[in-house]
């Protein structure tokens, strides 16, 4: 994240400022993660932007990249690595809880219900059909979601370029040559935290 100057006010630490919006209990954090969970057939991803970005205005397109970065880099499933992380940042330790309940709860009543009546049909081609749809769907919602949040990385302290860069050989060394993905984060993610380190290290001495 670039810095900002150090004259620059932060609506956080000064009450005077306005506040940017925040969820207001944690009831509404909970049913508004319960409502993204529902919404996310597949692309997580556009719907956590959409609900967390530009309804909500949690965070701005810059902070979703961020927090969404490390969540996908983290273990386990981005999404609730996100809620989790979303949650702590308003509520601490509870906030996180909540958030995460508000993920799973409801999905997984769903998910019991549609095992149980999916087992009977399984094996019809009409259902297998339908699924692979879907499943284009939620490829091309994930791929529009990607480019509709590349403008947020001109504010990164990497550069546009590097970005660019980046994402470009990741998508070869994935789509294309099939490289298993602890190595593409460990080479090209260490490359690229090097390169923010040092890019940030000129920063702090610029502006002192």
């Amino acid at each position: 994240m670039v810095k900002p100057p150090p004259d620059t006010p932060d609506p956080v630490a000064d009450p005077a400022l306005p506040q940017p919006p925040r969820p207001h209990s944690l009831t509404a954090l909970f049913w508004a993660f319960t409502a993204l969970a529902l919404q996310g057939f597949g692309g997580v991803v556009a719907i956590a932007q959409r609900e967390l970005v530009d309804k909500k205005q949690w965070l701005t397109q810059a902070q979703f990249v961020e927090d969404w970065a490390v969540a996908q880099v983290l273990p386990g499933p981005n999404v609730v690595n996100l809620s989790l992380m979303i949650g702590d940042r308003y509520f601490g330790v509870r906030g996180g809880l909540v958030a995460l309940a508000g993920m799973l709860t409801f999905p997984l009543l769903i998910v019991l219900v549609l095992a149980a009546l999916f087992a009977g049909v399984s094996d019809s081609v009409a259902v297998q059909g339908a699924l692979r749809g879907m499943g284009a769907v939620a490829a091309g919602m994930i791929a529009a979601t990607g480019l509709k949040l590349f403008g947020a990385l001109k504010q990164n302290v990497l550069g546009a370029l590097v970005c660019y860069a980046l994402a470009a050989i990741t998508f070869v060394a994935i789509a294309l040559l099939r490289m298993p993905l602890i190595w593409v984060l460990l080479g090209l993610g260490g490359v690229g935290a090097l390169w923010a380190y040092r890019q940030l290290g000129r920063l702090e001495k610029a502006t002192t």
